[in-house]
């Protein structure tokens, strides 16, 4: 229960009924007015209000320190109070010193035959605070709702009325939620026919399944997808692009459709003759990105590479089949960007299933904008280096070697017979390297110390005591 200030001597007048009365009403402020509503004394339960009126109320009429509009509800106060009974509550605003009206609830209470009244009136502020807000927030939603109705009429206006059919599609179940005329009049059917049924039913039935598979990649990708859908014999087909987007808390799809294109025939297009004798030579042909990704093929190329498809090359590096991994491309292109051209370049080529061909490698830089690529030529030199080797005459020693059969023990002859053909291998790495004798060894599976001494033991060129 609140505690008021100490009433003076004309509140103490008053009787145990009346006081009784007064605690059981007991507010935030409480007049004592006689019967021509003069007010005689106060009492405020609430810091604020004494702040604001202590004092200054006294000897002042009730109807005086209300606003205009509160004065009919101060007579029907005291009127009430007058008849015996406690009158009914009602809001009464006063004027402030700050400038807003305060609202106050009061009941009335006469308690003296003199016709003294006991008014008890409660501090509306934080009610009507609250109901201000409730107030400010409702016409927020209000206006809110009527911005959200016009966006929607202007949605349905376009959506009615724009020449492109448009579609709004359940993700999950396939099934049309909405359609705009233009998609009916595009598919053929009734506007009631298309919305509630899956998607795929309104295109013909050869292009049901596509359309389902083409919904069932954006939904696991969420990317944004075109297609293009043929149509039976004397129809046109349909050019069908799909986008995902969620709407509380449901997937759809927004599907815009329209008729292919149709360009008028044209005379067979006559490909260029460069074109025709690149993807015709029986050299391949690879064309690569600066990383030495392939970007095109031709025909000699797949079967190199024992590949059956050009889809198989492309995107893939080309050092997947070309000579030992991380050495023979990295060459090709460094010598590529550094001087623009690389002729006769000796390697192999892997294919998909372990065959090895010797290769000659032919590259240039083609300058592309920010973005060069590289073209390779490939040629398959195994046959010309079997005939070469075919070709060079034996030594003059071989053939001494076989007039030796059936005069010297076979086990010498052997042993001269390895070194003769040990010497030519020698010989052979060293023409092969440029007389590069660390890469002839390497060739030979020697090491460069083993080397040295066969070639000290053959006679074959000065060697370097430091190296050896």
């Amino acid at each position: 229960m609140r505690h008021f200030q100490a009433p003076s001597q004309s509140l103490g007048n008053l009787n145990a009924e009346a006081v009784a009365a007064l605690i059981a009403s007991a507010g935030d402020i409480a007049l004592v007015v006689d019967n021509r509503g003069l007010i005689l004394d106060m009492a405020f339960g609430n810091d604020a209000l004494a702040r604001e009126w202590d004092d200054v109320w006294l000897g002042r009429q009730w109807q005086d320190t209300v606003t205009s509009d509160s004065r009919a509800k101060v007579d029907a106060l005291l009127r009430e109070a007058e008849s015996g009974a406690p009158s009914r509550w009602r809001h009464v605003n006063h004027a402030s010193s700050r400038g807003l009206d305060v609202p106050i609830q009061y009941t009335a209470v006469k308690v003296m035959d003199d016709g003294k009244v006991v008014a008890i009136g409660r501090d509306l502020r934080a009610t009507a605070a609250l109901q201000q807000r409730l107030v400010e927030a409702q016409q927020s939603m209000e206006r809110d709702y009527s911005r959200l109705r016009q966006m929607e009429m202007r949605y349905r206006l376009l959506f009615q009325t724009t020449p492109e059919a448009i579609l709004i599609v359940d993700a999950t179940s396939f099934k049309v939620t909405e359609a705009n005329p233009a998609a009916a009049t595009l598919l053929g059917q009734e506007l009631n026919r298309i919305v509630g049924r899956p998607l795929p039913e309104a295109f013909p039935a050869a292009a049901e399944q596509s359309i389902q598979s083409f919904l069932a990649g954006i939904r696991a990708t969420g990317r944004t997808e075109s297609t293009q859908v043929a149509a039976p014999a004397g129809m046109a087909g349909f050019s069908v692009t799909a986008s995902l987007f969620r709407q509380e808390g449901v997937s759809l799809f927004l599907v815009r459709i329209g008729a292919a294109a149709t360009e008028a025939p044209a005379a067979p297009a006559v490909r260029p003759r460069f074109v025709q004798v690149v993807e015709s030579l029986p050299d391949g042909i690879a064309i690569t990105d600066p990383e030495g990704r392939i970007l095109e093929t031709n025909a000699a190329f797949l079967d190199l590479a024992q590949l059956v498809t050009e889809e198989q090359a492309r995107g893939e590096s080309l050092e997947r089949w070309l000579g030992r991994p991380g050495v023979d491309l990295s060459v090709l292109i460094a010598n590529l960007r550094q001087h623009g051209a690389v002729r006769l370049y000796a390697t192999t080529l892997r294919g998909e299933y372990g065959d090895t061909a010797e290769i000659e490698v032919s590259a240039v830089s083609i300058g592309n904008g920010d973005r060069p690529c590289f073209g390779f030529a490939i040629r398959n030199v195994g046959r010309r280096l079997a005939a070469d080797s075919r070709k060079r005459e034996l030594p003059r020693s071989v053939e001494q070697l076989t007039e030796l059969v059936g005069r010297v023990p076979l086990k010498d002859l052997v042993r001269e017979t390895t070194d003769v053909v040990e010497r030519l291998c020698i010989e052979a790495a060293l023409e092969l390297t440029g007389d590069n004798r660390a890469s002839a060894a390497e060739i030979l599976g020697l090491s460069r110390q083993s080397l040295y001494v066969k070639l000290r033991r053959y006679g074959l060129g000065d060697i370097d005591p430091e190296s050896a």
